[in-house]
C-alpha cells in the first residue's frame, strides 16, 4: 500500500521498530490495516464529521483495492465512527450536544464501577503501567501537544477499562469513546485543560493505588462530569447568551 503509514505507528503505546511492525503486519489483514488509516483518519481529524467516505478514493489514497475499503467502513460503522445511509453513501458520524450528554451520563456511571474495580484488583505493577502513561499524559501536557495527549488519554482509559477483565463493558466502552472523540479533542484544545485533564488522571490513579475503592470511583465520576463541563463551556461560551439556541447552533459540531 503505497500511501498506508508505517503498521508499527498504529500501535497505541507509540513503539516503533522492525519488531513490532513485522508482528503487525503478520497478524493483521489487510482489511484491518485499512480500517486503522481510517480511524486514525477520522480521530485526527482529518475527515471531520458529516465527511461523505467514497471506496474509490480512498482506495487509490492507501494504494488497495476497493475490498478491503468496503470491510473496513462495516468495521468502522459498528465501532461508531460511521454512519451508512441507504442510496447515499458512508459518512463520518456526527452527534449532538444532547447525545453527547447521554454519553458522558453513561460513562460517568462506567468509569465510577472501573476505578472502584481497580482499586479492589490492580496489581503493583498495574499500577505502574498505569502510572506511566499519566507520565506520558504530562508531558504531553508540558508540551502543549494535543495530538500526543489524546492519544495517552485513550490509551489510559482504555487500558483501564481492560484491566477490569469485562470484555463486553470494553467493548460498550470503546463504543463511547468513539461517538465522543472530537468532543474530547475540541475541549482538550482550550486554554489550561491539559494541565488540569493530567492532574485529575494522576488523582485518580493515586486513588487506585492507595486501595481507597469509594474514593476512585468518585475520581473517576468526577473527571468524567468535568470532561463533560468543558464540553459545554466549548458550545455555550456566553453565559448569559440564550442557551437554547447556542445549544441548537452547537449540534453540527461533530463528535465521532
Amino acid at each position: 500500500m503505497a500511501n498506508m503509514p508505517d503498521p508499527a505507528h498504529a500501535r497505541r503505546d507509540g513503539s516503533t521498530g522492525d519488531g513490532p511492525a513485522i508482528r503487525l503486519v503478520q497478524s493483521s489483514s489487510l482489511a484491518t490495516l485499512v480500517r486503522r488509516e481510517i480511524e486514525r483518519m477520522i480521530l485526527s481529524g482529518d475527515l471531520p464529521g458529516g465527511a461523505k467516505l467514497t471506496e474509490a478514493p480512498i482506495a487509490e489514497q492507501l494504494g488497495v483495492s476497493r475490498g478491503p475499503v468496503r470491510e473496513a467502513f462495516r468495521a468502522l460503522e459498528g465501532s461508531g465512527l460511521v454512519h451508512v445511509e441507504k442510496n447515499r453513501g458512508v459518512y463520518v458520524r456526527q452527534i449532538s450536544v444532547d447525545e453527547a450528554d447521554q454519553i458522558y451520563e453513561l460513562r460517568a456511571v462506567l468509569d465510577e464501577f472501573v476505578g472502584r474495580r481497580l482499586a479492589e484488583s490492580a496489581t503493583a505493577a498495574q499500577v505502574r503501567e498505569l502510572r506511566a502513561i499519566v507520565e506520558r499524559m504530562e508531558t504531553a501536557s508540558a508540551n502543549n501537544d494535543v495530538d500526543a495527549y489524546l492519544a495517552a488519554n485513550l490509551d489510559f482509559h482504555d487500558r483501564m477499562v481492560e484491566l477490569t477483565g469485562n470484555a463486553k463493558l470494553l467493548q460498550v466502552y470503546r463504543r463511547l469513546v468513539n461517538e465522543l472523540h472530537l468532543f474530547r479533542r475540541a475541549t482538550l484544545q482550550q486554554g489550561g485543560a491539559l494541565p488540569v485533564s493530567s492532574r485529575e488522571h494522576r488523582e485518580i490513579v493515586d486513588r487506585i493505588a492507595a486501595r481507597h475503592a469509594a474514593a476512585a470511583g468518585r475520581a473517576m465520576h468526577e473527571h468524567v462530569q468535568a470532561s463533560r463541563a468543558r464540553m459545554h463551556k466549548l458550545c455555550d461560551p456566553a453565559p448569559n447568551s440564550d442557551a437554547p439556541a447556542a445549544r441548537r447552533g452547537a449540534r453540527s459540531r461533530s463528535a465521532g
